[in-house]
Order: structure tokens, then sequence, then C-alpha cells
């Protein structure tokens, strides 16, 4: 007997709050637009107009026709469309409430919070996420779709958790082995749907060619040829998912794109492949394995990893400097924002077609956007850090913007190690070769640090005379509980 499969035809849609290109956290700002960056109005008006209108009513056009897709909104786009386009949240509401459609749960802000080493964070955004869908749209999700596809065995077992029946992420090769993306699995107990990798890119980065080098429309995609392919696996189901901008934004209308989107779906029922949604996948089919994903997988890159976000030192500087500022959040919503995937992303620093599809979406280069992001982070703490009962305990605590950072050194030049708070210089004491923290010592740079940078004297005097690394750390890391403790 022929199989011929299902489909499940996904969309991203999500835009980010970009950061003030010239921010600098001197003076700190008080108002939390002074953060972001006029641009961002001006692209999702762009992206409106050649993406979401003309898209959502193609897609609008074929839910009615009897053809089913799956939607994943992240809050930031949604508080973005309320501001700026009513008249296009307004059609994303059509097609959230529509008997075909399916909405997909995630993290409200699109973030790296499912990173961070304690996911309480994690859990409050993907509530925050469906109580905006429901009082939106009045639905409520029941598969998840987590930041970039990010997923782990720790993720499925919280996705679990938190209720869901069902999550997504990538078809990633080296977890399936020689096992097929196209059909379901169990990961930790949880139902678990994967991206088709090849046929969602083969849209998403080939339509028309290169998506940095927008090829000739003689090199299109084939609507009909696509259909073949797909009907031509014998899998139960095959998912295709892709970020919503492909459709006019990332590909003009000039290029046939919105066409290939209306056309699609009939073309495939015409090969006997039906569309389907999540939900109904988990119903209607058992899973056949177990997956383990020790590691996290995204759909990200080539390397279907977290590189994208987390692949060098200014990215984990950043992250790590986010996910400790928590205590300094008197504005959560504001510290949630800069919690957002896409301000690690720019920091990438990847060569060949990754680098360049970075690039594409980047608005600042990796340098500029590491600058600008620990600018707004340290300004970020230094605001919270004035408005906390112990005051001088958290201002010694802070991030500390570029300009204030230590950066280690050697007699020969640089180390490549550099510490944006009093924890990162006590952990990188530890890290750096020895003979750097002594020269430093030497000089008098690390007391002359704490002093003028840090604004503790009293940490600056435990470590002054000391000749052994090891024990200068040991003096730091008392002088960090000391300190953490007045804030607890």
């Amino acid at each position: 007997m022929c199989i011929i499969p299902e489909i499940v035809l996904g969309f991203e849609v999500h835009q980010p709050l970009r950061l003030r290109r010239a921010f600098r956290s001197e003076p700190a700002p008080a108002e939390p637009d002074r953060y972001f960056d006029p641009i961002n109005r001006e692209i999702l008006e762009r992206v409106a107009n050649r993406c979401y209108d003309p898209a959502v009513r193609t897609v609008l056009d074929n839910l009615d026709a009897g053809h089913q897709f799956a939607f994943s909104f992240s809050g930031t786009l949604i508080e973005q469309l309320e501001r700026w386009r009513p008249d296009t949240l307004d059609l994303f509401g059509q097609v959230a409430r529509h008997r075909n459609a399916e909405v997909l749960a995630q993290t409200y802000y699109h973030s790296v919070a499912s990173l961070f080493h304690d996911k309480t964070e994690f859990a409050k955004q993907v509530y925050q996420h469906m109580d905006a869908l429901w009082d939106l749209f009045h639905v409520r999700p029941v598969t998840f779709e987590n930041t970039e596809f990010i997923y782990s065995n720790e993720i499925a077992e919280k996705a679990g958790e938190l209720g869901f029946l069902a999550a997504y992420t990538e078809g990633v090769p080296w977890v399936l082995g020689d096992r097929s993306p196209n059909r379901l699995y169990l990961c930790m107990g949880m139902p678990t749907l994967l991206r088709n990798t090849h046929l969602s890119d083969e849209i998403a980065y080939r339509y028309g060619g290169s998506l940095a080098e927008r090829h000739s429309p003689s090199e299109t995609l084939e609507v009909g040829a696509y259909a073949d392919e797909v009907a031509s696996i014998a899998d139960p189901v095959v998912s295709v998912f892709k970020d919503f901008e492909t459709y006019g934004e990332h590909f003009g209308a000039e290029t046939g794109i919105l066409d290939f989107l209306r056309a699609l779906p009939d073309a495939l029922a015409e090969r006997g492949v039906t569309t389907t949604l999540p939900r109904r996948v988990i119903a209607e089919h058992q899973p056949e394995d177990i997956l383990s994903i020790p590691e996290p997988i995204s759909w990200a890159d080539r390397e279907k990893d977290l590189s994208a976000w987390t692949g060098n030192a200014m990215q984990l500087a950043a992250i790590a400097a986010v996910e400790r500022a928590e205590v300094f959040a008197n504005d959560q919503e504001l510290w949630r924002n800069l919690q957002i995937s896409d301000h690690f992303y720019y920091m990438a620093m990847k060569d060949g077609g990754c680098g360049e599809i970075h690039g594409l979406f980047a608005h600042q280069q990796p340098e500029e956007a590491f600058e600008t992001y620990m600018e707004a982070i340290a300004a970020f703490t230094e605001q919270g850090a004035a408005a906390m009962h112990d005051e001088a305990a958290a201002h010694a605590l802070r991030t500390l913007p570029p300009g204030l950072a230590f950066h280690f050194r050697t007699p020969g030049g640089g180390n490549g190690h550099t510490a944006y708070s009093l924890d990162s210089f006590a952990a990188l004491v530890r890290e750096v070769p020895p003979e750097s923290v002594l020269y430093h010592q030497a000089r008098g740079d690390l007391a002359r640090w704490l002093r003028e940078a840090v604004g503790d004297g009293e940490v600056a005097v435990r470590i002054e005379g000391l000749d052994d690394p090891a024990g200068i750390a040991e003096r730091l890391d008392e002088a960090r509980e000391v300190l953490w403790s007045r804030l607890s």
C-alpha cells in the first residue's frame, strides 16, 4: 500500500525590539523607549505592507477553502502590531480564530530564558504568552514551540510540566541517526514533532536561490515540483515550518513567492497530500520511537545547536549579564525585552552562508551589537540598583558598561578575557593564566578597578598585598557572597 503523507504547514511570526544603535549607559535613561531604536516602527510598517497584509489574506483564502495552517506569534510582534498596525493584528486575529488554524505557544518575548539555569523565568514567559493569546484571540495552545526551536530533554520535560500535549523541534540528523524526521517521536514522555529541514529550507532559504543574493526568477522553486517531492515521501506526516516573513519580505512579491503560497495547498491536494495541524497529528498518530536530546538543538545555521546565540565570548557574557540582572529588575518588562533572542543572534561571528544570513537580519555589526547590548544592560542594572534597599551593595554587583570593563592582560599583551561585573571578575581570576593575575596585582590594577569602576573600596582592601591568585579569588568570592546576602 502506497503511503501519501499529511503535511503541517507552520509559520513563525516574530519581530524583535532592536536596541537603539547609539545607546550609551550614561546618563541612565528613565524611559524604557529610550532603549529601543526608532527603526523598529519603520521595519514593522514595511514588513506589514510587504508581507503580513498580503500573505495573511492569502492564508485566509486557503483556510476558507479548507486547508490548514499552524502559526506561532511572539508577544513582541503582537505588542508592536497593537501599537503601530492594529489593522494587521486584526487580520492575524482572523487567522488565529479560524477553525482550520492552530496557534502554538512559545515564550512571550521570543527569549533565551530557556537557557537560564533556573527555568522559573522561562515558565513565566510561556504562561504570559498563553494569557495574551487567550485575551486577544480566545485560543489556548496545546502545542509548544520554543524560541527558534531550541529543544532538549530538559525543555521537553518542562513542556510536559507546563501542560502541553506536544512540542516542536528540528529534525536534526545527529539526533535522528538513520531515522526519518517525518514521524512522531517521544522525548522525555513529550510527543515531539520534527521540522523537515530540507523541505522547509527549500522555501525559506532557497526560493529563487540564495536568500542573500536573491537569485533571478528563472531559478524560482516551482510549486508543482515541490508538491511532487512532498507526495513522494513514504512517511505519515511532514512538517514544513519557516519564518512567515519569507512571503513578501525575505523574498519580494515580484519573485512570485506569494503566488507560491497561494498555490501550494491546492497543488499538494491534487497529489493526495492533505494539510493537517499539530493537534490532529497527536490525536491521530502514535509516537514511533524515543528521542534523547541531552544537549540543546535548534533550527539555526548548519550546526543546529545553540551557537547562533552562545557561540562566542561576547554572546556568553551578554546572556550571563541578563540572567544575573533579574535581581535588578524593578522593571520586569524591560528586563524581559532584554532577553529577546535576536539581541544575541546579532553578535554571532560566523563565516560563509551562515554569516551572510546573520548579517542580513542584524542592524549592527557583531562587535557593535555587543557594545550596544552591554551599555543597555549596564544602564538597566544601574537604574535598578538605585531603587534597591541596599543601594551600595547593588551598585557593587551591577553590570558595567564596556568603558569600565576590566581587560586581563599579561606583559606580552591581552589574553582575550574581559570582566563586566564583580561576579565575572572573580570567576576570571580563577580562569585566566596566573601570570596575568599577578601582573595586574603587581601594578595595583585589581584594587584600583574595584575602587574606581566597581565602587567598593572594602573589596579592594581585602585583596591588596596578596600574591596568590587562588587567595585573591577566595577573597573576592567571600566579598561577593556578603554583597549578595545584603540584597536578599
